[in-house]
Order: C-alpha cells, then sequence, then structure tokens
C-alpha cells in the first residue's frame, strides 16, 4: 500500500514536471507578447499620449467616447462586415465547389490544380498587394492590356485611385488569395466523410445535390466551422494586403479597422486612441470568438 502510495506521487510529481517543462515557455511567450501588451494598451487607451514622455493628459473613457462617434471608424467597420460578407457568400462557396472538383477520383491533374489554387496563399500580403498594384495600374498593368484588347476605344480606369472602385479591387484580391486556404481545409474534410454513405445515398436515386446537402456537408461540419471562424476573425485583422494597395486611401475608400489604428496611433503618434482601437478591435474579436464558441456548444449539445 505503501509503495502504491509513494508510486502514485512520483507519477504525479513527474505529470506536473512534464506539463511545466512543456506548457512552460508557450505559456512565457503567450504573457510576455500578448497578455502584457493588451494590458499597457488598455493603459495607453486612457490617457492622450504621443508615445513620447509619461502619460500626463488623463482622458478616462473620454478616447472610447472618440471611437463611438468618428466617422471614420464606422466607415471602416462596415468596410470589414462587407469584406466578411463577402467571404462568406462568395470566398467560401467557390472554395468548396473547387474542392470537391479536386476531390473527384475521376479528375486528372488534381494534384496539380491543389497546388496552383493554394500557391496564391503561400504569397505574403504585401507581396500580394504590390503585385495586384501592378495589375491594377491604369498605365501598363495588366486592366490596361485587358481593355486594349477588348475595349480599345475605353479609357482603362484606374481601380485604385477612385472612391467608387477602391473597395471592390480589394475584395477582388482578398477572395483570390484566401480562398486557395479554405479549399484546403475543405479538402481535408471531405476526408472525413464516409465513402460508403456518398455510395449508397448515389444507388438510392438521390442526386448529386442532396448527396452534398444531406451526406457531404453534414459530414464536413468541423471544417466548415473552421473555415467561417477564420475567415470572419481575419475579415477584421485584414491589413497587410490593404495596406500594400495604398493605405486604404484616396478618401478611406478602402480604409479597415487596422489599418486606421496604425494610421492614428503610428503615423499620426496618437498613441492613445489608437490603444483605444487596438482595445476595441480585441474586444471585438474576443466577443465574436465567445459567441461562436457557445453557438457551436449549443448545437453539439
Amino acid at each position: 500500500m505503501a509503495t502504491n502510495t509513494v508510486y502514485r506521487g512520483l507519477t504525479g510529481r513527474t505529470n506536473v514536471l512534464t506539463l511545466i517543462v512543456l506548457i512552460g515557455p508557450a505559456f512565457i511567450l503567450f504573457t510576455v507578447l500578448v497578455v502584457i501588451p493588451v494590458f499597457e494598451a488598455a493603459a495607453f487607451s486612457l490617457y492622450k499620449w504621443n508615445g513620447l514622455g509619461p502619460m500626463v493628459d488623463f482622458r478616462g473613457l473620454g478616447n472610447y467616447g472618440l471611437f463611438v462617434t468618428d466617422p471614420i471608424i464606422h466607415k471602416a467597420l462596415l468596410h470589414n462586415m462587407i469584406i466578411a460578407i463577402v467571404s462568406l457568400a462568395i470566398e467560401l462557396p467557390l472554395a468548396m465547389i473547387l474542392a470537391l472538383i479536386v476531390s473527384d477520383r475521376n479528375f486528372k491533374g488534381a494534384l496539380f490544380f491543389r497546388t496552383f489554387f493554394f500557391l496564391p496563399y503561400m504569397l505574403s500580403e504585401v507581396i500580394t498587394g504590390v503585385l495586384w498594384q501592378f495589375i491594377y495600374h491604369p498605365q501598363y498593368g495588366l486592366v490596361r492590356s485587358f481593355y486594349e484588347t477588348f475595349l480599345p476605344n475605353v479609357q482603362p480606369p484606374a481601380l485604385l485611385g477612385s472612391t467608387s472602385t477602391l473597395l471592390g479591387a480589394i475584395l477582388v484580391v482578398v477572395i483570390w488569395k484566401y480562398f486557395g486556404l479554405h479549399m484546403t481545409i475543405y479538402i481535408a474534410g471531405l476526408q472525413d466523410v464516409p465513402r460508403e454513405q456518398i455510395e449508397a445515398a448515389t444507388i438510392d436515386g438521390a442526386t448529386k445535390w442532396r448527396v452534398f446537402w444531406s451526406v457531404i456537408l453534414p459530414g464536413m461540419r468541423t471544417a466548415v466551422q473552421l473555415s467561417v471562424f477564420f475567415s470572419l476573425i481575419g475579415s477584421f485583422q485584414l491589413f497587410d494586403l490593404v495596406w500594400a494597395m495604398g493605405k486604404g486611401d484616396p478618401v478611406n475608400a478602402g480604409e479597415t479597422i487596422v489599418t486606421y489604428m496604425y494610421k492614428i496611433g503610428l503615423t499620426r503618434f496618437n498613441i492613445g486612441y489608437g490603444s483605444t482601437i487596438a482595445v476595441c478591435i480585441f474586444l471585438i474579436c474576443l466577443l465574436f470568438s465567445i459567441l461562436y464558441q457557445r453557438i457551436l456548444v449549443r448545437e453539439a449539445d
């Protein structure tokens, strides 16, 4: 009995030490790089501060009141919501269709097309933004070549220079770059769908649409949920791509909440208000994550 007690005690200590060794470094990095900056940003948001010298101009919740009434914030949040809606309505269905096509056993060249569609995601956001700046350029870009070939009498538009076309041009790039990621997630999710169920439904006379809706889609539930989560969170964190394509200008026509935060905090040296925007972005993403997880748990029950 005493031997068993000692053995369990040693085993328990070993497990604790193992957890400390494995989780400790990650916990330290998370604390230093995430937790501490969040609390620092929350402290900065209570002051009007340019990042130089001591923080003496205490504003309390004044910066948060400005956040609520700032018209550019409203515009930027609207753009983020449009990006999220377009991602859900166009990008994810496109990714699903392509995943179904390249996962077909009878489709030749599936490996090539999987790689080809995934390549845009492998490019960095900055490189992608610069690349599409050249494509959209009205003087020597691909858009000009298209107009010269098919519409020779029409002047090529400056898609990134017009307030009416900038957001649409950004949306095209967002879809082009990220649909390959979601396609890959769906391809992985298709592996969890039993082939026997699909064959049985087909033998019973179910149409392809009915097979997809009743067999394939429920079997891919986890992959779809993960894809939707990445898409919505990513829509509110979009920065590099928009910044590389013109910093959200002209006239904030392509502004997102993160590009505006960067402009305010690091370009105009208004660290206090910039930190307020950062805290609000954090709270928005956190609230969405909590609600999303609760919905998933409720559906699972």
